[in-house]
């Protein structure tokens, strides 16, 4: 697949993001999708579409809490998904641009 990415390895126009889409991005990191991944992955497009920016490791953590509990909202539960900086792999996952505060 030839996917038009920035140089930080996101997608360069987030509309054309598809699940398959996304395996190859999780491919290119070394992840392996399982179904917590893409609860996570759709919500981030949620948030998006919401709000119109690809949200930072709070604002996330609190869009999580609100739909789906503060269980899956936590700090160490997205990094055992995502890794050390869920909201930076989330958003690239998701084919979303790098959020603003994000190193």
């Amino acid at each position: 697949m030839n996917l038009a990415l920035d140089p930080a390895g996101f997608l360069k126009d987030w509309t054309s993001w598809t699940n398959d889409v996304a395996h190859e991005l999780a491919t290119n990191e070394g992840v392996t999708l399982t179904d917590a991944h893409w609860v996570i992955i759709n919500l981030a497009r949620q948030f998006y579409q919401e709000f119109d920016h690809a949200p930072s490791q709070r604002p996330l953590a609190r869009y999580i809490k609100i739909h789906l509990g503060a269980e899956k909202a936590g700090s160490i539960y997205l990094m055992q998904l995502f890794g050390q900086s869920p909201a930076k792999m989330i958003a690239l996952l998701s084919g979303l641009p790098k959020p603003k505060n994000c190193l």
